[in-house]
């Protein structure tokens, strides 16, 4: 029994609706009818949400000054600059194996695609912050290099690079001060001593050493970008000391109260410091602030470089997020603001992984068609630079690219090393068998996508299909992507003279054949 509550707990945790509430109080009651000895007082017990929430599952020991400063004496707080997006700290190169410890100690708890990989593969220092995209366009779109600086790196195009992104400093004090913590104490942060807790939620035995607060903080702890979840409203409530914040918080927990904790919390993107902040009286132990706090997640980036072009580099182009809520509060996207913040001057640490992406590297003798409307292009410029860099040593087969942007002033992307590479003889130029098509969709009255300068160039793209090619697709997973396949199964259907039905099966061998990619982001 213990551990069906274990599981519906967890399910808890990741379910914002309130759907699941009813549900529980129906499966209660349905196994109190069918064995009544298994609620001795009744099923309403069970249906109390404190009975669901006896402790956390992290604790937290405090050592001495003395006893942490005999690991990490020589780093005044968290000296690797990812505390701050302005002016901030930076670090000396030499301390990068000790910044590397507190990473590996900090995030031994976290989930996500890189569990298991807790330090860094390297430590990269950016050397380039160029904008792409006009002033004034309404977008923001940057070209970033980095260099590594910790050991050196590998990669292929169509790689993934992660990043663990800084927080602002002055949101990580005020986090601090708000739930009245020391900074400068030293803590382990382990796994309850219960094996049923620490199975379900895969926490590992303990931190090596101890860390700093702070540290594990700026390290593990989203306080100021992510939202928290609803089962944090529900511990809040417990912690409330003032009777009309017990109440809305209580009233945000339950099923009733569902849709206005969305206006309140997830429409408005709120975070974990604001909603602190809403309710003054509450006071958390920390335990339950690292159970609860999202966690600080790596950002992925499709990388837009070649390593054979820069063998100790990494390029990545990257859209500035921002946007406004419904109650007119200015959002920023937490790991894209703080890169456009960096200053190339400064040397900032900033840790990295790489990862496999769904763009396979291709041999030089595959032709390519690729589709990569705005920073969809980024995979491509280096799937080009590696070409180019092929074609110095011996032939290549062709590669047909598509482009998309809204306007050819404001934010036609990477314009001259496209124009470039499709000059004669480049790797782009028709005189190799490929070719550049660029669709500007605001520039005219009537909008002109990439499916539409598909559609028009279907007699090439059918040849470089039946000569073997293959597709590679990058960009918005809103429309885009299956306008794309619509387009395909349109030219495979006129140019192969064969029924849609038929062209939708062609397609679909080609994808088994692992010769359609996609990689779409939202």
């Amino acid at each position: 029994m213990l551990c069906l509550v274990w599981v519906i707990q967890a399910t808890r945790n990741i379910m914002y609706e309130g759907a699941l509430d009813p549900w529980m109080s129906t499966l209660w009651k349905a196994l109190y009818q069918k064995d009544p000895k298994l609620f001795p007082k009744g099923p309403e017990l069970m249906t109390s949400n404190m009975s669901l929430m006896d402790q956390p599952k992290v604790q937290i020991t405090y050592h001495d000054v003395a006893e942490g400063t005999s690991n990490f004496s020589s780093i005044p707080g968290f000296c690797s600059g990812l505390s701050t997006s302005s002016g901030g700290k930076t670090c000396e190169f030499a301390d990068v194996k000790l910044l590397e410890m507190q990473i590996e100690s900090t995030r031994f708890i976290l989930p996500g695609k890189l569990s298991g990989k807790y330090s860094p593969e390297c430590f990269l220092k950016m050397v380039k912050n160029d904008p792409l995209s006009k002033a004034g366009s309404g977008k923001d779109v940057r070209h970033f290099e980095f260099e590594a600086v910790s050991s050196s790196i590998q990669y292929e195009v169509g790689d993934v690079l992660h990043i663990l992104p800084g927080q602002d400093a002055a949101a990580v004090d005020a986090f601090i001060n708000r739930c009245n913590l020391n900074p400068t104490s030293y803590i382990r942060v382990q796994a309850n001593d219960n094996k049923e807790i620490e199975q379900s939620y895969d926490l590992r035995n303990t931190l090596k050493v101890p860390v700093r607060l702070k540290t594990f903080v700026e390290l593990a702890m989203d306080v100021a970008s992510a939202s928290p979840r609803r089962y944090f409203f529900e511990v809040m409530s417990y912690f409330a000391t003032a009777e009309h914040e017990k109440e809305r918080l209580q009233y945000f927990a339950s099923p009733e109260g569902r849709d206005d904790l969305y206006e309140y919390n997830q429409k408005e993107r709120r975070t974990v410091l604001e909603v602190l902040d809403d309710f003054p009286s509450v006071q958390m132990p920390f335990e339950w602030l690292v159970q609860l706090v999202p966690p600080l997640k790596t950002r992925a980036f499709s990388i837009s470089s070649s390593h054979s072009a820069h063998p100790n580099q990494v390029h990545l182009t990257v859209s500035v997020v921002s946007w406004t809520t419904p109650y007119k509060r200015k959002r920023t996207g937490l790991c894209s603001s703080w890169l456009a913040e960096l200053d190339p001057q400064k040397s900032v640490l900033i840790p990295a992984w790489f990862q496999k992406g769904s763009l396979p590297s291709p041999p030089p003798s595959l032709p390519l068609i690729l589709i990569g409307p705005g920073t969809g292009c980024a995979p491509f410029r280096g799937f080009v630079e590696e070409r180019a860099l092929q074609s110095q040593s011996g032939p290549t087969a062709p590669i047909l690219f598509f482009f998309g942007c809204r306007n050819e002033e404001n934010d036609f992307l990477y314009r001259d090393f496209w124009l470039l590479h499709s000059q004669k003889g480049g790797v782009l130029s028709e005189e190799k068998g490929g070719g550049f098509l660029a669709a500007f969709s605001r520039d005219q009255q009537q909008k002109v996508y990439v499916q539409h300068k598909m559609r028009e160039e279907s007699f090439k793209i059918w040849n470089l299909l039946t000569e073997g090619a293959a597709v590679y697709v990058a960009g918005s997973a809103d429309k885009m992507p299956s306008d794309v396949l619509l387009a395909f199964e349109e030219i495979v259907s006129k140019e192969g003279g064969v029924p849609k039905e038929a062209a939708v099966k062609w397609l679909r061998a080609l994808e088994k054949a692992g010769k359609y990619h996609v990689e779409a982001w939202s």
